[in-house]
């Protein structure tokens, strides 16, 4: 069976490395890749959202399957353009709907779902231009900090979180009236703060069914101790230590279960990866947000631990029989860490020779490559976030320290990378 993985990260990268894994795995073919993936199939230089050429290029290949990666085609609607045309509509298309990708696309639209199902999530009230004065208002009543978020994506960039009334109210006009993020900020969601420790909790469902895959936790801070700017993400591991068994039933009963109920009763296709955003405000989960796909790098520790064939379990998904999986766990602890280009997540540099991806590799240890090309011959860096290294061990310390030696033996001018991932709950 051939199979189109659309995207161009680690994320992307850990999905060819399981596939590959499974004896019904033909042709692997991703687009546009990295170059990771190209150790692994065929990467095409196409675009994520360019749902023509996708096409083509599945008709070409005889593509059978198409996993996305990440959120933009997604939103878009990929899943409904593949489904309406003729050539490929017999595709499987791991994704939801567009109206379903709403979940993740628009901030109001996701709030007013939860709203609708009884979802726990934090108080909020949207805003556009026509009601800015009562937003502003608004913003001047409430308990800080507070939290802005444009509706609309924004590259992981469109939430602030505001100490003080003088720049809540600056980043309201900022995102309101002068456009700083486009289309994505001509509505804006203001919200409460929540307090506590985050979790990504993950969901694979076929519309009615679902199966939870392993949760895991990511740090966002560029800087150790979760100081400075916030990233992509710079590591994450997996298990998370107080996601215990009467965490995760109350996680499902509140939120995962009503969740997928709410999805067939307001008629949603949906055929792929659900992501909670979740935080454990002393011992009750609330949502912080939803992303329609895996999140990254959570899926470098997630897709490790999964122990069923994947491409078996996306089938199952595509053929709407997931009650029929049973979902196997490693449980030895996974945990990744991000090597990142100097200056990111500001501006950086792009080209720079990587050395030491030849190095003989250890044991549950893998390297994801993210933003990397190959460039005559000399895999060089593409992008802020670079690669990710991750390692199964019996322990938080074990898999982390394990990771931060096998980045030592990678090198290319301006790396940084953090060596305090799970920090909090290492001893």
């Amino acid at each position: 069976m051939n199979i189109l993985i659309i995207g161009s990260g680690g994320r992307e990268h850990a999905f060819a490395w399981k596939l590959k894994q499974s004896p019904r795995c033909g042709h692997l073919f991703i687009a546009p890749g990295n170059a990771g993936t190209a150790l692994l199939g065929t990467n095409l230089p196409i675009g994520v959202s360019d749902f023509e050429n996708l096409a083509q290029a599945c008709v070409e290949h005889q593509i059978a399957l198409v996993l996305v990666g990440p959120e933009e085609p997604l939103v878009k609607g990929i899943y409904d353009y593949f489904k309406k045309t003729d050539a490929v509509k017999h595709i499987h298309v791991i994704g939801p709907s567009q109206t379903a990708a709403q979940l993740e696309g628009s901030k109001a639209f996701a709030k007013g779902f939860m709203k609708r199902h009884q979802i726990p999530t934090a108080s909020y009230k949207k805003f556009t231009v026509d009601n800015y004065i009562e937003g502003a208002e608004y913003i001047k009543a409430h308990p800080l900090p507070i939290v802005l978020k444009v509706d609309g994506l924004a590259a992981g960039k469109g939430v602030v979180i505001c100490e003080n009334v003088i720049e809540a109210l600056a980043e309201f006009e900022l995102m309101l009236l002068r456009s700083k993020f486009g289309e994505a900020g001509k509505k804006v969601v203001v919200e409460e703060f929540l307090t506590g420790i985050e979790i990504s909790v993950f969901a694979l469902t076929d519309g009615k069914n679902y199966v939870l895959l392993p949760e895991a936790k990511d740090y966002k801070r560029i800087g150790e101790k979760d100081i400075g700017l916030n990233t992509g993400g710079m590591g994450a591991i997996s298990p998370v230590p107080f996601a215990d068994e009467a965490f995760m039933q109350k996680i499902k009963a509140e939120i995962i279960e009503p969740t997928i109920r709410g999805l067939q009763a307001e008629k949603m296709e949906y055929k792929g990866f659900v992501f909670f955003g979740l935080i454990n405000d002393n011992g009750n989960a609330k949502v912080i947000e939803y992303n329609c796909r895996m999140g990254d790098p959570e899926t470098e520790v997630v897709i490790p631990r999964l122990k069923n064939d994947f491409l078996e379990l996306l089938l199952a998904t595509a053929e709407q029989r997931l009650d029929q999986v049973q979902i196997e766990i490693d449980p030895r602890v996974a945990a990744t860490v991000m090597a990142v280009s100097g200056g990111y997540p500001g501006e950086f540099m792009k080209g720079i020779p990587i050395k030491g991806l030849d190095e003989k590799a250890i044991e549950d240890s893998f390297v994801f490559h993210s933003g990397t090309m190959v460039e005559e011959d000399r895999v060089v860096t593409n992008g802020g976030r670079v690669l990710t290294i991750t390692s199964l061990g019996d322990t938080i310390n074990e898999a982390v320290e394990q990771s931060n030696y096998m980045m030592e033996q990678i090198f290319f001018a301006g790396m940084y990378s953090r060596g305090d991932i799970g920090y909090e709950f290492r001893k």
